[in-house]
């Protein structure tokens, strides 16, 4: 016992970090039934698309983020265009009580007839990430983005900032069939 005892004081180590390594993004063209195209990461899947006549769904899925982007496109008027942003507003806005804060980023380009909104919700929300993008005239597609995980906002962070560069693509890249 005496010989076991002889050994240097233990030191305290430092916290370690988690580290989330997430492939470089290689984006390419999807061609949707929808009435839009848009850029999407290699790495996702499309779920079939979903609905019909003025209304179209998807789910972009990220097997290795546990996580998915909800897609819904309406065809829209004047009048629908007008509700459908409000919803996305009010839609945000119920993640409020969960949310440290929600930043806002907003996208415009006219050239290619794409007007639209990032809401990015810091906090343990459902939804992290939430935008639309509108052609202000015919089509509105909104989106949201999930993780198959309880919302802890430290934890996912590493994905919710990865899936903020796929959106801002996917905004980009948007092109409507008419």
């Amino acid at each position: 016992m005496i010989l076991g005892s002889c050994k240097e004081d233990p030191t305290p180590k430092p916290k370690g970090f988690l580290k989330l390594e997430y492939p470089e993004a290689v984006y390419k063209k999807y061609l949707s039934d929808c009435p839009f195209t848009f850029d999407v990461n290699a790495i996702t899947e499309i779920e079939k698309p979903r609905g019909g006549g003025n209304y179209c769904g998807m789910n972009i899925s990220y097997p290795r983020l546990n996580g998915k982007i909800h897609i819904t496109y309406i065809a829209v008027d004047e009048e629908l265009l007008t509700k459908s942003l409000k919803e996305a507003q009010n839609l945000t806005l119920s993640h409020a009580q969960k949310a440290e804060s929600i930043e806002t980023y907003p996208t415009e380009d006219k050239t290619h007839n794409r007007y639209g909104m990032v809401y990015v919700i810091e906090g343990n929300a459902a939804s992290p990430v939430q935008f639309y993008i509108t052609d202000n005239k015919k089509h509105f597609l909104r989106g949201a983005a999930y993780f198959n995980t309880k919302p802890n906002y430290d934890s996912i962070f590493p994905a919710v900032h990865y899936l903020k560069k796929d959106i801002k693509v996917l905004m980009e890249s948007v092109e409507w069939k008419d």
